[in-house]
């Protein structure tokens, strides 16, 4: 991953990497067919809420610890015939990072105690890059001080370099947190380096900055300053670091092309890709409903209440809401068809694998099968999130840079 960065900054290529968010196992495998059609580096980046310790509950992506998340990614990259970089990283890394650690206000050395258990299980389970981020404190802040948040991650950096050699970033895309002031982004990152010398701990591969992105609902509702980002990414590219953005989700695709020229190493998306695959799980559900009115089906699975039901009840969605929306009540939502359309859009991905979802979803794809109305629903699935990503890989100059490189 480090040489990767350092070609893109010495500029021997313009390119800005993408982190695609495993949302589901349908999303890694599009990234993965993806990736060979294409020939970039495929990048995973998983929160704890999506993959996480057994004893901490796993992730509501499959339930998938981290051994099983690797090892089915591996397989999924056999299976694709995918043969190009790939690299596996933590996303959002550290103490309060789980929901229900939040809420729970776990004490400060049991929240940090827990990111370095599930530290300690990503380099096990051969993670190639952690996102160490002790940006979320329920007793401080928001922002917590940029000095607790300096302590905590040198804390957390001597004890994974104890564990084993892996590549780090540092930094959030937080827009209440203190790196988007260029002079306290710089002076933050000396005196970072200068402590990290000191440990004699090696820099990070990236630093995420705010560059004005914000998602909301499915749209990207911040505003993307390229001035800033410029200014960032140079601060960053001085002392040999890359500069990582976050929620590029929804931007439009003229501010995507910037991104390269602007020198943003790298930019995550996640949420956009949960969406797609979960919009393209709708219009399946109103294909079938069409072809039950014509005779062609006699026993309709039901998905799209199925998923509804499961989506609403999760409260996920919450998060995403516009802040006009958030005062509306649960009856609200539920009385309104459309509303409650696009709520399980946005939160649909966090319980396909629900079982009473999957199995809603198998008796779907065999009713469009058996009624001629699509032959592989699966696979017309997985088109539409590739398209999603495909997107961003034309934007970010990535079509055919393992070659290249």
């Amino acid at each position: 991953m480090r040489e990767l960065v350092e070609r893109i900054l010495s500029g021997e290529v313009e390119a800005t990497l993408l982190g695609i968010g495993p949302m589901t196992e349908t999303v890694i495998e599009a990234a993965l067919e993806l990736g060979r059609d294409e020939g970039f580096p495929v990048i995973f980046i998983a929160s704890r809420n999506q993959i996480d310790s057994k004893e901490f509950g796993g992730g509501y992506v499959m339930g998938w610890d981290q051994r099983e998340f690797v090892g089915r990614i591996t397989r999924a990259a056999k299976e694709a015939g995918f043969k190009g970089p790939l690299y596996i990283c933590r996303d959002h890394g550290g103490p309060w990072q789980r929901d229900e650690e939040m809420k729970g206000k776990l004490s400060p050395d049991e929240a940090m105690a827990r990111a370095k258990r599930s530290f300690e299980e990503d380099i096990k389970a051969g993670f190639h890059l952690l996102h160490i981020d002790p940006t979320k404190d329920p007793h401080i802040g928001p922002p917590v001080p940029l000095k607790i948040v300096m302590e905590r991650t040198i804390e957390l950096l001597r004890f994974t370099s104890r564990i084993g050699d892996v590549e780090y970033e540092i930094g959030t895309e937080e827009t209440s947190g203190g790196l988007t002031d260029p002079e306290v982004f710089e002076r933050f990152i000396r005196e970072l380096l200068g402590k990290l010398e000191s440990e004699g701990l090696k820099k990070p591969c990236f630093i995420v900055g705010q560059t004005g992105t914000l998602v909301r609902m499915d749209e990207n509702v911040g505003r993307f300053d390229p001035e800033k980002a410029r200014q960032l990414a140079g601060i960053a590219a001085k002392y040999g670091i890359g500069f990582k953005e976050h929620n590029a989700d929804y931007l439009p695709e003229e501010l995507l092309r910037m991104h390269p020229q602007l020198g943003i190493t790298a930019a995550n998306v996640a949420p956009e890709f949960g969406v797609a695959e979960t919009k393209a799980y709708l219009k399946l559900a109103d294909m079938e409903r069409r072809a039950a009115e014509e005779g062609r089906i006699s026993s309709p699975s039901g998905f799209d209440d199925v998923l509804m039901e499961a989506a609403f009840k999760s409260g996920r969605w919450r998060k995403w809401l516009k802040e006009e929306m958030k005062g509306l009540s649960d009856e609200e939502i539920l009385s309104n068809p459309e509303l409650l359309r696009k709520v399980t859009e946005i939160s649909g991905h966090y319980v396909l694998s629900d079982e009473e979802v999957m199995a809603a979803r198998r008796r779907m794809f065999d009713n469009l099968r058996s009624s001629g109305a699509l032959p592989d629903p699966e696979g017309w699935v997985r088109d539409r999130v590739k398209e999603a990503i495909m997107k961003y890989v034309e934007a970010f100059n990535l079509k055919g840079l393992v070659e290249r490189m």
